[in-house]
């Protein structure tokens, strides 16, 4: 039985080799890059901002918090990215968001598992979409990702903690007063015994400016959680003297 699924896994991976996750070339295993694709990726550390993790310039590494968040605090505790928003990391975004590639938020599982709090009880909540985005697009992106992390680490996932009750343009060409603005009000908790004392991490695919994460943590707390962390895909890079949201 062995030497026939071994038989079995080697015809499919002939016929269906395993593929670079950005750019579609043949490589050694499953969600693995080819080299082009992997020196494109922008992995994330140094100083940054200990409440929104905006990368900080080495003038400013000593600072704890960046000029933002110092003059308007956001709602989540901390945020964390994989990967700065680049090529390759907005190849895999678009993929998963519009591409129909759902295999494309393991391969981003991977990668973000590092950033996870170490302690086991958290509860992994993604960033909702409207139900009629759901019914266009057919899935939500960060529920994708918010499963695949908690298979790989065993977490607890409530897909459906935060409630996205009122429908809302698409942020991309607002600035970040009109998205914050724009969300306001946007999410309810429909239980919330579900969140409360609990220490919570949102996952989303892209961290722009911040508006909807700082949305969804409000309620977050208002429903009573502990503690409200972000961790995302990847994330715009802005100057520290460009505005948070």
């Amino acid at each position: 039985m062995t030497i026939a699924r071994d038989f079995a896994a080697a015809l499919v991976g002939f016929a269906l080799p395993p593929r670079c996750p950005g750019c579609g070339m043949v490589v050694a295993g499953d969600h693995r890059f080819c080299l082009s694709c992997w020196q494109g990726l922008d992995f994330l550390g140094g100083p940054a901002c200990a409440r929104c993790g905006r990368p900080l310039a080495e003038a400013e590494s000593g600072a704890l918090h960046c000029g933002g968040c110092l003059a308007r605090p956001p709602a989540f505790h901390h945020a964390a990215a994989a990967v700065g928003y680049g090529p390759t990391a907005r190849t895999l975004a678009l993929k998963l968001k519009y591409g129909r590639r759902p295999g494309v938020a393991r391969t981003m599982a991977r990668l973000m598992e590092r950033l996870l709090p170490e302690s086991d009880d958290i509860l992994l909540v993604p960033v909702p979409l409207h139900r009629w985005r759901i019914w266009t697009r057919g899935y939500n992106q960060s529920a994708l990702i918010a499963r695949a992390l908690a298979r790989r680490r065993g977490l607890t996932v409530a897909l459906d903690a935060v409630e996205r009750h009122r429908r809302t343009p698409p942020l991309r060409d607002m600035n970040p007063t009109q998205r914050a603005k724009t969300v306001r009000g946007a999410f309810r908790i429909a239980d919330p015994a579900r969140v409360a004392g609990r220490r919570v991490v949102l996952i989303d695919d892209i961290f722009t400016t911040g508006a909807t994460a700082d949305a969804c943590a409000r309620v977050l707390m208002k429903a009573g959680a502990q503690e409200v962390r972000l961790l995302c895909w990847a994330r715009v890079v802005v100057r520290e003297d460009d505005p948070v949201r």
